[in-house]
């Protein structure tokens, strides 16, 4: 899609959710190009009640499954993390901020909250053997963690909640593989 089309078709998605009162979170790759530079994205990702799909006709939907829908807004694909997800919803909650994006505020993951989805994600995606995006978010989450430093025991500790003991041990051990590349890292700086 043309770049300057997309931002268009970007800004009046946002100001129709606007008008129509929908609550959402702006999550993935657009929610991180708020807090780090160079990431690249095809897609608007959110986390949003499926109640609300229904009040957005204009969004033709593509595939619905527990914890995910796939939709099309003209030619720009928005893919929804569904509130049904407890973590999801609790992200939603929680780990939200305001950040300006195409002219307007909008409901964006904290820094906290994204790092919380892809650590979640994480997992699921080793099991799946997808490569390529098991990279793009262990680099994802590397680079907040780097940028900006959160606590990592506390969204260890929030991710209890939602990941079986086999899943959270292997994302413990993630974690601790990426603060080992960032000090390797700060200590090349030095």
């Amino acid at each position: 899609m043309n770049p300057d089309i997309l931002i268009e078709t970007v800004a009046r998605f946002f100001s129709l959710l606007r008008e129509r009162q929908i609550d959402y979170v702006l999550v993935g790759g657009i929610a991180l190009l708020q807090y780090v530079e160079g990431r690249n994205t095809e897609d608007i990702d959110l986390i949003m009640a499926v109640s609300a799909l229904e009040r957005l006709p204009e969004m033709h939907l593509e595939n619905l499954d527990a914890d995910f829908a796939r939709n099309k807004f003209g030619d720009l694909r928005v893919d929804v993390l569904l509130t049904s997800n407890p973590l999801f919803d609790e992200v939603s909650k929680r780990y939200t901020t305001s950040r300006r994006f195409v002219e307007q505020e909008i409901p964006c993951a904290t820094v906290e909250g994204l790092i919380l989805l892809k650590l979640y994600a994480l997992p699921s995606l080793y099991r799946q053997g997808n490569f390529t995006r098991v990279g793009l978010y262990e680099n994802d989450v590397a680079t907040l963690f780097q940028i900006h430093n959160p606590s990592v025991h506390p969204l260890l500790d929030e991710l209890t909640n939602y990941l079986d003991d086999r899943d959270h041990r292997q994302v413990t051990q993630i974690v601790e593989e990426i603060q080992q590349r960032i000090r390797r890292f700060e200590r090349g700086k030095a």
